[in-house]
């Protein structure tokens, strides 16, 4: 007898489940119900309607009902809610939306697939606001469509995480004056304070509001009144604060729901009910490194859970390793990418750990459109085990944050990543590439051949009168360096021993820390036992110093900036 399989939310996650069942038995009897008006749309897609990159929103709808049945066989329903789950007598309730009638449908197996919800917080004075929320093919239509119609001109987004930055990018790519604002002090939680600041400069530089550290406390009519008094005019305000799993269903017919606030499931996506399963934005899972259980609302995590969960169905083994969120975003001229832990996610979560910051090139430096990577490793202390990185530039960042990736799903260590081959060729990359040389940068720390300090300790230190050295040639010192450095070139440095102080710390910099790791190793050699070398030398603390020097109107800590 043929299963009977019922699921709610055509999605990436319903509709790649269905797909799976169907590839896995042409018998099935495959239902999928959409309370909106399309299924199985590119949601990560949406901000690039508001640019025009896909001029139609149409467009975005990947399958329709008609195609999913004639290629597939499988019956969606779109403008169909489902009510609620009788787990009982293994049925649910549904209503059209268009018609409003109500019917059940029984099943063998359940799958929800819900996803979730745009959080709007019940802020003062909301319901006079013009706001918008990007969740569906209808929202992101709603918003272009009203602010093309009224002539909008400036347009605030409330929000800086993945929606966030791509809806205000596309915005400022159409041409609207554009704030961004974030009750946090950075955007984009999935990277450290440090390498952020690279995407902070890079939206200032391109005419992006950005607002730091200040809260929406009030709307007047759409404009925003935020915690510091400061008042944002805005014609339209996009809410993108995060999103709430949607539990509804789930809690109603009883369901357990996890820590998180999202819905439970065990290690085959399985709930309570041994014919109930959840996948995608809905539900919880464990973090691959921290163990912890966290909601991960990513599509490439959704799309397997989907398949694992038609595997059990089918009585296939299931093997869940856990995520580590592997995640990229472009930022106008920036690319950024990120996978496992950050290192404050490392201190919250008691973890012993070090970071190496190094700054090498995406590929041959005598090859055109070569750029600098910025590239972070995390590391657990004293095992080596990668726990995390974070890449961004204007080259292919995305390949080495993969790398990373793979290498932490296998329980990589530091070891393994200097020891991996990868391809190369000058249009390509570099013989040793950036995750190499991160990794050989990291054992040296591991080993004690070097001690190092960070890009965000260095205006502490300048401001303190430390001891710093810039060993870069004296024509590059010229062009721009610290306030307070010394310039001894790493040509020059053995020659001038004397200039350096053996009673107390010395801090050495080049342009992004090759030069001056040699030269701290030499004087190491040498007799020197207090030299530490800058993480990302002069470029990572051009780039850390930028953006806050400048909404601040901040005294700079260098006599110019070098971003090259």
């Amino acid at each position: 007898m043929s299963k009977k399989v019922l699921i709610v939310g055509g999605v990436a996650g319903g509709a790649s489940a269905a797909a799976r069942i169907r590839r896995l038995d042409e018998s099935a009897n495959i239902i999928v119900f959409e309370k909106g008006p399309h299924a199985s749309f590119s949601n990560c897609c949406l901000p690039y309607h508001l640019s025009g990159q896909i001029e139609n929103h149409e467009d975005l709808v990947l399958m329709t009902p008609d195609k999913f049945f004639n290629q597939y066989n499988i019956n969606i329903r779109i403008f169909n809610e489902v009510l609620s789950i009788d787990r009982e007598n293994k049925k649910i309730t549904v209503k059209n939306v268009v018609t409003g009638k109500t019917y059940d449908e029984t099943y063998d197996k359940l799958i929800l697939s819900p996803g979730a919800n745009a959080i709007v917080p019940p802020i003062e004075g909301i319901e006079n606001a013009k706001t918008f929320v990007v969740k569906n093919v209808v929202d992101i239509s709603r918003l272009n469509q009203f602010i093309k119609s009224k002539g909008s001109k400036n347009i605030s987004v409330v929000g800086a995480g993945f929606i966030g930055m791509e809806v205000a990018e596309n915005l400022k790519e159409a041409g609207y004056n554009v704030n961004l604002i974030e009750a946090a002090n950075q955007v984009m939680r999935t990277f450290d304070e440090d390498m952020v600041q690279i995407l902070h400069k890079e939206l200032y530089d391109q005419g992006i509001n950005l607002i730091l550290g200040d809260k929406v406390t009030k709307f007047e009519n759409s404009d925003i009144i935020l915690a510091s008094g400061r008042k944002i005019e805005s014609d339209a305000v996009v809410m993108a604060i995060g999103v709430k799993p949607e539990i509804k269903l789930a809690k109603e017919c009883g369901l357990e729901i996890g820590e998180t606030g999202a819905l439970k499931v065990d290690q085959n996506y399985k709930t309570i009910d041994k014919d109930i399963y959840a996948v995608g934005d809905a539900i919880e899972v464990t973090n691959a490194i921290s163990k912890k259980i966290q909601h991960l609302p990513l599509a490439g995590p959704a799309q397997k859970q989907a398949r694992a969960v038609a595997d059990h169905i089918y009585k296939i083994p299931v093997s869940n390793t856990g995520y580590i969120g592997s995640s990229c975003i472009k930022v106008f001229d920036y690319n950024a990418a990120c996978t496992g832990l950050t290192e404050e996610q490392c201190n919250r979560l008691g973890i012993k750990h070090e970071s190496v910051y190094v700054i090498p090139q995406d590929k041959v430096g005598l090859m055109p459109n070569n750029n600098h990577i910025h590239f972070k490793l995390v590391f657990e202390v004293p095992t080596g085990k990668v726990l995390g990185a974070q890449s961004i530039g204007k080259g292919n960042v995305d390949k080495r944050v993969d790398i990373v990736a793979t290498l932490i799903k296998m329980g990589g260590t530091i070891d393994d990543l200097r020891d991996l081959e990868l391809c190369y060729a000058p249009p390509f990359g570099t013989a040793k590439d950036a995750v190499n040389h991160a990794a050989l940068v990291a054992l040296n720390i591991m080993q004690g051949t070097f001690k190092q300090v960070h890009v965000s300790d260095v205006r502490k230190l300048v401001e303190e009168k430390a001891y710093i050295i810039d060993v870069r040639e004296k024509d590059e010192f010229e062009e721009g360096h610290l306030i307070s450095a010394v310039n001894i070139p790493l040509s020059e440095i053995r020659n001038r021993l004397d200039e350096i102080p053996k009673d107390k710390p010395v801090y050495l910099h080049c342009r992004s820390a090759q030069r001056s790791y040699n030269a701290s190793v030499a004087l190491g050699h040498l007799g020197f036992d207090n030299i530490y070398n800058i993480s990302g030398s002069f470029l990572g603390i051009c780039f850390y110093e930028y953006f806050t020097d400048k909404v601040e109107n901040r005294l700079p800590i260098v006599t110019d900036y070098n971003f090259n």
